[in-house]
């Protein structure tokens, strides 16, 4: 492996300017690409060529004037320039392609209001563009560009209720690896009545079950690729590495490292433009493992999937076999507490004895943490659980010391060789059929996309890199241990919690 201190910053080659994951739909006739860099130069934004060549492929049209590609996806790391194709796009929809409607959302709405301050003074600056504009709207929420021509470029805040009742010629959706169902559902109808339209996505490497979308778009691309046959409607541009494995052979040319200028390149076109390799380097030194570095600078991503293998570990038709309406538990209870690594999710679960096994039921599995210990008061009051099981080193972790002033116990932590144990348990109880349920979807979801991850000489569930929030079947398979683990003293039997 290369030494980062052996590396001088400048040995670093230049950024690659093709994406290392690309396809392009096969009806290209024509672009508006090199117009719309024209346009761009005259406004004072210079581009790259990679940001040129993704203007090329996103604005070429087919036969008929409609567009080659519906869809335009641009995956890259931070800082590369995707803003400046941004800018790019929404000054040839207003000045160029004559779009009536341009709805330009962000995750945040800070971002946003960056975007719109950025284009509007390229705007205000360039006087052959700016004697085209009628008003320019400032007001918080209500940020646009009008010209004197009706075109407009509006600028919101996703949410599930953005963005409806606009019908959009283009949306541009900034930030797409926070991209899910819900913004999707506000968006997409809007421009079901638009005679031409289009959808731009732009962000960096996926971050788990919130990169929904960005996961759709780039399974599609990836089965492109393979397939050798383009994507119909899809126009999708990546700029990442393919990094090495744990299994990897010494001298493994198929995978990059890391660590490797040259992977620096290929994963930033702007290295050596707007990126320097000392500031990669530092980044890497200061960021360290844990993959972060991979993620922000090198766009090794973590994307969830539709169309993957699923039930891998447990197998569906045995886990609904499993399923009982009529189930009853008189306790003793166990309760457990799970988060997903992102804390943007969390779950509570409760086991309690079931005809000489275990029943096991979703209580509760909602988005955030704040919720968590005010609903864990509330069960514990009412139910009087035997204890209450938290991974200590995992992600509801953080949540411990404010359980156990909450409740007035001392939460059950086990310890690795434990939860190897208790993911054993779980496993086997479902092949012995000494497991109950009634089918919660979140349990059946996690188990859909659960995996496994080495845990010393056994295996727990895997956290990362399944695209899927498996918080329910952690706290399930952690309560259902919780029933057997040593605690100060046993709840008394309760009526019925089911």
């Amino acid at each position: 492996m290369t030494s980062l201190l052996d590396v001088p910053p400048a040995s670093a080659p230049r950024g690659h300017q093709a994406p290392r994951i690309a396809t392009v739909p096969p009806s290209r006739l024509s672009s508006s690409g090199q117009e719309a860099v024209e346009l761009a130069a005259m406004a004072g934004l210079q581009l790259d060529p990679w940001q040129q060549h993704v203007l090329d492929m996103g604005l070429s049209e087919r036969a008929d004037g409609r567009w080659s590609a519906f869809e335009v996806a641009v995956n890259v790391p931070r800082q590369n320039g995707k803003g400046g194709i941004i800018e790019a796009r929404q000054l040839a929809g207003l000045f160029l392609l004559g779009e009536k409607l341009i709805l330009h959302s962000a995750h945040e709405f800070k971002t946003s209001i960056v975007a719109f301050k950025r284009i509007d003074q390229l705007i205000s600056g360039c006087p052959d563009l700016r004697k085209r504009v009628l008003r320019v709207r400032r007001t918080t929420g209500e940020e646009a560009i009008e010209l004197v021509t009706g075109q407009t470029l509006r600028f919101l805040a996703r949410s599930g209720g953005s963005g409806r009742g606009f019908t959009g010629d283009c949306n541009i959706l900034d930030e797409a690896m926070i991209l899910g169902d819900d913004a999707m559902g506000a968006l997409m109808p809007t421009m079901a009545a638009v005679a031409n339209p289009q959808i731009w996505y732009l962000g960096s490497a996926g971050i788990g079950r919130l990169s929904m979308q960005l996961g759709r778009l780039r399974e599609r691309a990836l089965a492109a690729v393979e397939s050798g046959e383009p994507d119909p409607s899809l126009a999708y541009f990546e700029w990442s590495i393919d990094p090495h494995r744990a299994e990897c052979p010494a001298g493994c040319t198929d995978h990059s490292d890391p660590d490797d200028p040259k992977s620096w390149a290929v994963a930033n076109p702007a290295l050596g433009i707007r990126i320097t390799a000392e500031h990669v380097r530092n980044e890497r030194l200061s960021m360290g493992g844990g993959g972060i570095f991979e993620r922000e600078r090198l766009g090794v991503g973590d994307y969830p999937s539709e169309s993957g293998a699923t039930w891998q570990v447990i197998g569906e038709d045995a886990w609904r076999a499993l399923a009982d309406r009529k189930s009853r538990t008189d306790g003793p209870y166990s309760f457990a507490i799970d988060a997903t690594p992102e804390r943007d999710y969390a779950a509570i679960v409760v086991a309690g004895p079931w005809r000489g096994g275990t029943h096991v039921e979703v209580i509760e599995h909602r988005p955030g943490m704040g919720w968590v210990v005010e609903r864990a008061k509330e069960l514990h009051e009412k139910w009087k659980p035997r204890c209450w099981v938290i991974d200590g080193g995992g992600p509801a972790g953080s949540l411990v010391a404010d359980l156990e002033e909450a409740l007035g116990i001392t939460a059950v932590q086990p310890k690795a060789r434990e939860i190897a144990a208790a993911t054993g348990q779980f496993y086997d109880a479902v092949a012995d059929q000494s497991i109950s349920h009634f089918d919660p979807p979140p349990l059946a979801v996690a188990l859909a996309g659960a995996q496994k991850r080495p845990l010393g000489d056994a295996w727990a569930w895997a956290r990362r890199g399944v695209g899927v929030d498996i918080s329910p079947l952690v706290a399930a398979t952690l309560a259902k241990w919780g029933l057997g683990a040593e605690v100060e003293e046993a709840a008394e039997p309760l009526d019925n919690i089911w």
